[in-house]
């Protein structure tokens, strides 16, 4: 059986030979250690094995993105401004978005020894800036959509694997542009204000991944931002509010196509599990184990039902602090809760992925055991621990 074919039946419900296992980030991004780059951080030698064990012995996951321009006429996209300086070993970058009555700012910065981007400044400080944004129709913000670069994609990478359309949701674009207290400030007391905000987002989103789905179908997708109104942000009556009300469209907007939805949510599911069984979705992940999510692997897939792909249930943080001897039985129990019963599919990965520039040997040895006992697990009907 390929990888393709492995990912393909896992997420079409049908028997696999054994569980598939995925790095995430390792193999969903195509990280070059060749890349001199001094911000890549994957051009330091301790990275190269890692990124060969990704590449030829895990199922991998592939994201693609499609390439977007704006609409003839348009204004919005021509509103942002950007500058960026270097200053040591990192890079600052401001964005200056110019409103027809208000000017708004965001700071972000880079640095060399680690592979992400901090927000120093956030584009809104006060729900008024909200109102500004708003003032600007989300016609304005129209874009054409091409898929060809994604085929390509999918075209490389062959049997490898299979190549996954990654899209933030209306919450995601939203709760991004403040810091994280304000945002759920603004969340929590300014209700109709923020709807108005998703809304907005949604006219502009939901046309995009309409016309993905369309053009490059039956592909699996994962929706990121919903965690932004899990516990402990919001209570789980605004998840319901903030999230099926809006990212529930793009769901199915892309199953109807015969795609795969996977909903990407970090942390505690408890109180927010219903809402996402609700919206049909295909997949789920990372499934935190306990102390970082609060439900065990087999709660979840009691909860959730038996048509939802459950990825993950391996702390990115135990792949780095743990040693073999103690990450062996996580993984392990990982692969037991995960493939027991009939539920449709489990994919073994992590929550994240490491963002530092150096990789120690027992991190390394701690994937290679991810992959070793994923290929040599054998599928049953006893239960869990048995």
């Amino acid at each position: 059986m390929t990888r393709r074919e492995r990912l393909m039946r896992t997420m079409r419900g049908q028997p696999v030979d054994r569980p598939p296992v995925s790095f995430y980030e390792i193999g969903f991004f195509n990280y070059n250690a060749d890349d001199p780059n001094p911000y890549n951080v994957h051009n330091d030698p301790s990275w190269r094995p890692l990124l060969e064990l990704a590449y030829n012995q895990t199922d991998i996951i592939r994201a693609v993105y499609p390439r977007t321009t704006a609409v003839e006429g348009t204004t919005g996209h021509s509103l942002w401004h950007y500058e960026s300086e270097v200053k040591g070993e990192s890079t600052l970058t401001r964005a200056t978005l110019k409103l027809p009555r208000r000017t708004l700012t965001q700071l972000t910065r880079r640095d060399a020894a680690t592979d992400t981007v901090w927000t120093v400044e956030h584009l809104m400080k006060e729900p008024g800036d909200i109102d500004a944004f708003l003032e600007v129709p989300a016609e304005e913000w129209a874009v054409a959509v091409d898929c060809t670069a994604m085929l390509e994609v999918e075209t490389a990478l062959g049997e490898a694997g299979i190549v996954c359309v990654d899209t933030g949701d209306p919450l995601c674009s939203a709760a991004a542009m403040f810091s994280m207290a304000d945002y759920t400030v603004v969340a929590m007391t300014e209700g109709e204000r923020f709807h108005r905000l998703l809304a907005h987002f949604l006219e502009c989103q939901l046309p995009v991944t309409e016309s993905v789905a369309q053009q490059f179908p039956g592909r699996l997708w994962r929706i990121c931002g919903s965690e932004y109104a899990s516990e402990p942000y919001l209570p789980p009556r605004l998840f319901c509010e903030y999230v099926n009300g809006y990212t529930g469209h793009l769901v199915h907007a892309i199953r109807a196509t015969g795609g795969f939805a996977r909903i990407h949510s970090h942390g505690r599911l408890r109180g927010i599990l219903q809402h996402i069984a609700a919206m049909e979705a295909d997949g789920l992940d990372p499934v935190e184990p306990p102390p970082q999510g609060d439900m065990e692997l087999y709660e979840v897939r009691q909860a959730i039902g038996r048509d939802t792909v459950l990825f993950g249930n391996i702390e990115a943080a135990d792949i780095e602090n743990l040693t073999p001897l103690q990450f062996e039985p996580k993984v392990r129990r990982a692969l037991e809760q995960g493939t027991y019963g009939a539920g449709r599919g489990f994919v073994l990965m992590p929550s994240a992925c490491p963002y530092g520039r150096h990789i120690g040997p027992d991190v390394l040895e701690n994937y290679r055991l991810m992959v070793r006992l994923a290929k040599e697990f054998t599928l049953s009907d006893r239960p869990p621990g048995a």
